[in-house]
């Protein structure tokens, strides 16, 4: 991990921009105290995930989410770039799959299995080895010490992620994601606790296959907020019942 820049926000929040090999990110974490003591802590870290449209394009509410965790509950945040999403090399079979979501959802008619497959899958694969690799070093800063979440973002990484990264302990996700059918199955392997956010009218989003995947998580505590509203409408209160989640399962 090497950081690139560093500037200091509202509210005392440091953020940092980094790279991990080639792989952009952004790290924010809180005002340290005035006099750390002994028995003061490395933050909480939350992952905060979001779809493939590019940092830039996505920072402002990366960072929104990012200050208040930080400034409200002390937590630290981090987010990295998606594969073939903004200033990262253009993949070729992420750029077909999604002209063929583009002509299918233009015809009206349902989204196949294939085209789903063939957008999410390869995401899923070459994206949660990143988040791993990433979380290996975010975890060797003093700063940070865990334990650790991961919100947001295209809700297959996330399920993939939960199933298999032991260090995340619990996980927010918002149910705005086509989903391949693999993931009925990944699903019933997550068994942490689970915050999940669905918009009722979400245009690009099967609502029932958003129902049938939070039924098949193996988690005993899961959570499920509903609003009315399309993709982009989620209500700015859902922030804070998202960060008392959080706060619930990430301080020791």
């Amino acid at each position: 991990m090497r950081f690139t820049s560093e500037q200091l926000l509202d509210g005392g929040v440091r953020e940092r921009e980094f790279t991990l090999g080639d792989i952009p990110g952004i790290l924010w974490t809180p005002s340290p105290a005035p006099a750390p003591s002994p028995t003061s802590a490395p933050a909480p870290l939350i992952l905060i995930g979001h779809p493939p449209l590019g940092l830039r394009r996505m920072y402002p509410r990366l960072v929104g989410r990012a200050r208040y965790y930080a400034t409200e509950y002390g937590f630290a945040s981090a987010t990295i770039e998606l594969p073939g999403s903004g200033d990262r090399p253009r993949w070729d079979a992420a750029e077909q799959a999604r002209a063929d979501l583009r002509r299918a959802m233009t015809a009206g008619g349902p989204v196949g299995g294939e085209i789903i497959d063939a957008l999410i899958l390869p995401l899923v694969e070459k994206a949660v080895p990143e988040w791993r690799a990433a979380l290996d070093a975010l975890l060797s800063l003093p700063e940070i010490g865990g334990p650790v979440g991961y919100e947001g973002g295209v809700i297959s990484i996330g399920v993939r992620l939960a199933a298999v990264e032991p260090r995340i302990v619990a996980a927010g996700f918002f149910a705005g994601s086509l989903i391949p059918a693999s993931m009925f199955e990944e699903a019933r392997r997550v068994t942490i606790p689970l915050h999940v956010l669905l918009q009722w009218d979400d245009e690009g989003n099967d609502r029932q296959a958003a129902l049938d995947l939070f039924d098949a998580f193996g988690s005993e505590e899961k959570t499920l907020h509903a609003n009315m509203g399309g993709h982009t409408g989620v209500p700015r209160f859902e922030l804070d019942p998202g960060a008392r989640f959080f706060a619930r399962h990430l301080r020791r």
